[in-house]
């Protein structure tokens, strides 16, 4: 069993808090079982894996044995909370405050709506929220109609472009929409059968433009703007990076902090809020959020940072850097979203499985042992990809991802035909699209001529005959063949035809 002292006092007095300046190396929390003292390792190092037979031992104790290290220990042992501070005061009071049996708490997470879609990279701070929810918490996440008219500076090298007015709000309005869609897949598709006969927690969304947008700016000045010091503010790496640019800094970006700071003190003034989750690179933001509500409520509040996803070469996932992998299916179609887990390397699969699903850890184990002995299979990563695309686009959106996935690299004419125009356009957005009128005795030669296909002359008739040609996923060799119904055109009056190895066009049949 976990052994910690017990915390003499619930709160300390303004006094005696840890300062900002102290504050400012988090400690990473280091998981349950870790043979180090305490739970809190070293800064921002991964504890090191448990060993396998270890931890099924410890998965075959009873459910309370295995609840002991709480929400904080099971989420950092996955690798999803990556940091959680001040340390003292969370080893003293959130491990003990987030037991089971003690009252929810309030926990969350703020995503500006710079853009009308969250990405992959905004996922992580949403299983972060569900994960406190399923432990039956409060989350609120809040988007930033008003944050986002300044606009992030953290990790920027110069400003962004400013958005009017009626674009942020459009684009709140659809980030809403995708989150309202992620917590309802949730708790439809992958609450239900764990619960347990245990309580979900509530889940609410707000826009900061309700309160930011009616304060008064001296009163903010006056307020918050009192508490919060300029030289720690100035002195953050982004911040200092900046002002020697070029460019320099606006005013506009410099108060960003502060006003994200004040979104975390109304949350906690209204809604009880305790507990602020953001990305590795909120941190600054973060800790101002904690400045300012221990200043002037006196009470502990508490920062969780989740990882940055970051593709091959270590640049984060995201708009900014233009790869973003997009949430809503008008961006990045489920197919999509399922191709871009499924193509994960092994090396990173495993990590992947403990941060973007809800699969218990022994059973990825299990995934992980029958990879080694099968790794043709990808079964690792054809998990992952489902667990995500259902996550995200529910379990319609997984089943035509895979009927893309069948129709495209296993030449499945039933999956083909059972494709709407919507999944076609998907499939092959880039792919060339004709309406053709079915004409008696036409033949393979013509439908590539008509559609554009392949050029006309001699080097056209050859590509078929050399085989570079099919329809349907069937190779034709034969120009002059006849086209036939149900097989060259599919019952939903569609033939895909593939010229080479990745050129495709989709051709539509009229009045058949």
């Amino acid at each position: 069993p976990l052994s910690r002292a017990r915390p003499s006092h619930r709160l300390r007095s303004a006094h005696s808090r840890q300062s900002p300046g102290k504050m400012a190396a988090p400690m990473v929390l280091r998981q349950w079982w870790g043979r180090a003292a305490g739970l809190w390792g070293g800064l921002r190092q991964a504890p090191p894996p448990l060993p396998l037979h270890l931890r099924r031992r410890a998965h075959e104790q009873p459910r309370r044995a295995r609840d002991v290290g709480g929400l904080l220990a099971a989420q950092c042992e996955r690798g999803l909370f990556q940091e959680v501070f001040p340390a003292q005061s969370a080893e003293e009071q959130l491990l003990e405050l987030l037991e089971p049996g003690r009252p929810p708490l309030t926990a969350y997470c703020g995503f500006d709506p710079t853009a009308d879609s969250l990405h992959v990279g905004h996922l992580l701070a949403v299983m972060g929220l569900l994960h406190f929810q399923r432990a039956g918490h409060t989350v609120i996440a809040v988007v930033g109609g008003a944050t986002a008219r300044l606009g992030d500076p953290s990790g920027r090298e110069r400003a962004r472009e400013p958005l009017p007015a009626e674009r942020v709000g459009a684009h709140a309005r659809a980030l809403r929409a995708g989150l309202e869609r992620l917590f309802e897949n949730h708790r439809e598709l992958f609450w239900a059968a764990a619960a347990g006969g245990r309580s979900l927690g509530r889940a609410v969304l707000l826009d900061n433009s309700c309160w930011l947008g009616r304060e008064p700016l001296l009163d903010f000045l006056g307020g918050a703007g009192g508490r919060l010091r300029m030289g720690t503010l100035l002195s953050r790496q982004s911040c200092q990076a900046r002002l020697r640019s070029p460019d320099g800094m606006s005013l506009a970006e410099f108060l960003y902090p502060a006003l994200q700071a004040y979104d975390f003190l109304h949350l906690h003034l209204h809604h009880g809020c305790r507990v602020q989750l953001g990305g590795a690179d909120q941190m600054g933001n973060i800790m101002s959020g904690y400045e300012l509500v221990t200043k002037m409520t006196g009470t502990d509040v508490f920062g969780i940072t989740v990882p940055l996803i970051t593709n091959t070469t270590g640049d984060k996932l995201g708009k900014t850097a233009g790869n973003a992998v997009w949430l809503n299916r008008d961006k990045t179609s489920p197919f999509e979203l399922y191709q871009f887990f499924v193509r994960q390397q092994d090396n990173i699969v495993e990590k992947y499985l403990k941060l973007f699903t809800f699969i218990p850890l022994e059973e990825i184990d299990h995934i992980m042992e029958m990879h080694a002995k099968e790794p043709e299979k990808w079964g690792p990563q054809k998990r992952l990809a489902a667990e995500v695309t259902k996550l995200v686009h529910g379990r319609e959106g997984l089943e035509s991802a895979k009927r893309c996935t069948k129709a495209l690299y296993h030449s499945s004419v039933e999956a083909l035909e059972a494709m709407s125009d919507q999944e076609l356009q998907e499939l092959l957005k880039q792919a060339p699209s004709a309406e053709l009128m079915l004409e008696p005795g036409m033949n393979v030669l013509d439908l590539c001529r008509k559609a554009n296909a392949i050029a006309d002359g001699p080097s056209g008739y050859q590509k078929i005959t050399h085989g570079g040609v099919s329809i349907n996923g069937i190779r034709v060799t034969d120009p002059e063949t006849v086209l036939i119904l149900g097989q060259h055109i599919l019952k939903n009056g569609v033939s895909l035809l593939r010229i080479g190895k990745k050129n495709y066009y989709i051709i539509r049949w009229l009045k058949l």
